[in-house]
C-alpha cells in the first residue's frame, strides 16, 4: 500500500484550504483529500481587507477541478469510517485503506438539531440541506425559525412571501454577533422589502450533485456553507409578495406536536401581530416555553453547531469543554503528526489578548492555512511561529444588506464589567461601537459603510493611549485618522 506523506479529512473550507497549501508547499508530495461529496468547498475571490480582516467567497467545485489545478492532490469520494493512529491508517466505508505519514482533521461541525427525527424540522448547514428549504419554503405560508446566530438572522431576513416566527432564547436578536443596541438598530429592517438584486451578476458558479445508488454519504452531510450562501438563492414563500417578521424574545421550543397531538392537548394557537394567515390545520405545531403554540408549515432549527468528532472518540484526541478535538500554536493534537483545523478543533493555545475562537468561515479558512505550514514545516523538522490572524479577532459579514465588521473583544468577551463604550449611532445609516479597557481599544463593532475598520484594527494592534482622544474619537465631523498619522 503506498503510503502519503499528507493526508486531509473533509473536503470543507478547513480541508481544502489545507490541501491546496500542502500541495503548493511541498509540490512534490502527494496529498490525498477524502471528502463524503463530490463538490469540494473551494475559496475565491479573495480580498485582503486589512491586515487581519478578509473577504472571500465560496465556490462549489467538482472534486476533479481540484485535482487539475493541484495534480499532487488525489481527491478521494468516500466515507471515513476509522481513523487507526497507531499504524497510521485511514479506514473508508468501501472497503479501502489509505496509509500516512501526516493527517490534518477537518471534519467541521455539525447542527445542533431540536426534534432531529420530525420530519418537518429542518436544518441548515450545508448545500443540500439549502436545496431542501428551498423546495419545503416554495409551498410555505408560514415557517418558524428558532436560533439566534448567523445562519438564523440571514435566513429571517431572505425569506420573502412567507410569515416568519423567530423564536429566540435572548433578549434582542442576532446576540452571537451584536449587541443590544445594534440589535435596535436592525429592527426596523425585520419587516422592509427587499432591495431587488435580481439584475447583479453572479458571484460564483454553482454545480448540481445527483447523488446516485452508490453514492457514498456522510451521515452528517456535507461540507458546511460558505459566507455568501444566500447570494442567488430564491427564498420565497407561497404568497407572492409580503416580508412579515414576528420575534419572540426569551424563549425556548417546548414541544414540536403533529396536528394529532395538538388537537389532544387542547391547546389553543397563537396568532402573531400583523400575520393575517389563518388555517385550520397545520402540519406542524410549536409550544414554546412562554405558552405560545404556533401552527406552521415547518420549522428551521438553526440553533448552533457541535464539534463533527464522533468518529475520533475511540482516539484518545484531548477534547475541549465544547467537544472539539483540542490543538496546539502548531495545530496538532496530544496525538503526534495528527493535526486539525475549522470548526472540529479547539485552539487550545494561550490566546493573543484580543483573539478569540469562533466557529466561522473565516476562521475556517485560516487555520486550515496555517496547520498545512505546520504540517510541512514538521515535515522539514521544524516549526512555524502563530500566524498573524491569530494576534486579533476579524471578522466581515453582512445582516439585513448592511456591512457588518467584528473586531477584537467587540463584545467586551471575556472582561467583564471593566470597560467603557462609545457609540455612534446614525439610524438606518450606520452603528459605531468602540470597546475601551483601560483607556486603549480593545473591540469595535461596526455596521455599516463607516471606512473605520483600518484605523480602528491598528488602534486594538497597537494600544495606543486614547485618554486623549476619546472625547472626540468617535465625533463624525472629525478624520480620526489625521490623530494616528
Amino acid at each position: 500500500m503506498k503510503k502519503n506523506k499528507f493526508l486531509v479529512i473533509g473536503g470543507g473550507i478547513a480541508g481544502v484550504t489545507c490541501a491546496e497549501q500542502l500541495s503548493s508547499l511541498c509540490p512534490t508530495e502527494e496529498v490525498a483529500l477524502i471528502t463524503a461529496s463530490k463538490l469540494i468547498k473551494a475559496v475565491k475571490n479573495y480580498q485582503k481587507v486589512s491586515r487581519t480582516l478578509e473577504q472571500f467567497d465560496v465556490e462549489e467545485r467538482p472534486m476533479i477541478a481540484m485535482e487539475t489545478d493541484f495534480p499532487n492532490v488525489q481527491v478521494i469520494h468516500n466515507k471515513l469510517t476509522n481513523l487507526d493512529t497507531d499504524k497510521q491508517v485511514a479506514m473508508l466505508a468501501d472497503g479501502g485503506e489509505i496509509q500516512y505519514e501526516m493527517v490534518c482533521i477537518c471534519t467541521g461541525a455539525r447542527p445542533r438539531m431540536i426534534a432531529a427525527n420530525n420530519p418537518f424540522v429542518l436544518g441548515i448547514r450545508d448545500t443540500e440541506s439549502v436545496q431542501t428549504f428551498q423546495k419545503r419554503l416554495h409551498n410555505a405560508r408560514r415557517i418558524v425559525v428558532i436560533g439566534n446566530g448567523g445562519i438564523a438572522t440571514e435566513l429571517v431576513w431572505e425569506v420573502q412571501g412567507c410569515e416568519v416566527l423567530w423564536a429566540v432564547k435572548d433578549r434582542h436578536i442576532s446576540t452571537t454577533f451584536v449587541d443590544p443596541g445594534a440589535a435596535q438598530f436592525f429592527l426596523p429592517h425585520l419587516n422592509k422589502e427587499k432591495p431587488d438584486t435580481s439584475h447583479e451578476p453572479i458571484k460564483r458558479h454553482k454545480y448540481a450533485e445527483q447523488a446516485g445508488e452508490g453514492d457514498p454519504v456522510s451521515a452528517d452531510g456535507g461540507a458546511a456553507l460558505g459566507p455568501d450562501w444566500t447570494a442567488d438563492l430564491q427564498m420565497r414563500g407561497i404568497t407572492k409578495t409580503g416580508h412579515a417578521v414576528h420575534v419572540d424574545y426569551e424563549v425556548e421550543v417546548r414541544s414540536v406536536m403533529s396536528p394529532e397531538e395538538f388537537r389532544i392537548s387542547g391547546k389553543p394557537t397563537t396568532q402573531p401581530p400583523g400575520f393575517s394567515t389563518e388555517q385550520d390545520v397545520w402540519p406542524v405545531y410549536v409550544e414554546l416555553t412562554s405558552g405560545s403554540v404556533y401552527g406552521c408549515d415547518f420549522v428551521v432549527s438553526a440553533t448552533g453547531v457541535v464539534p463533527n468528532v464522533q468518529l475520533f472518540l475511540q482516539n484518545n484526541f484531548t477534547m475541549s469543554n465544547e467537544g472539539g478535538i483540542q490543538v496546539n500554536d502548531q495545530m496538532e493534537t496530544n496525538v503526534p503528526g495528527v493535526f486539525a483545523a475549522g470548526d472540529v478543533c479547539t485552539a487550545s493555545w494561550d490566546w493573543a489578548p484580543h483573539w478569540h475562537q469562533m466557529r466561522l468561515w473565516s476562521q475556517a479558512r485560516q487555520m486550515g492555512a496555517y496547520a498545512a505550514r505546520c504540517m510541512a514545516a514538521r515535515d522539514q523538522g521544524d516549526q512555524v511561529h502563530l500566524d498573524f490572524c491569530f494576534e486579533m479577532f476579524a471578522h466581515v459579514t453582512n445582516f439585513f444588506n448592511y456591512k457588518v465588521i467584528l473586531l477584537g473583544k467587540f463584545n467586551g468577551q471575556g472582561l467583564g464589567n471593566d470597560y467603557e463604550i462609545l457609540l455612534r449611532v446614525t439610524k438606518g445609516v450606520e452603528y459605531v461601537k468602540v470597546v475601551l479597557h483601560d483607556n486603549r481599544m480593545a473591540g469595535a463593532l461596526l455596521v455599516g459603510d463607516t471606512d473605520l475598520e483600518e484605523t480602528f484594527e491598528n488602534l486594538i494592534l497597537n494600544q495606543t493611549d486614547l485618554s486623549p482622544f476619546k472625547d472626540h474619537l468617535l465625533d463624525p465631523d472629525i478624520d480620526i485618522d489625521d490623530f494616528f498619522d
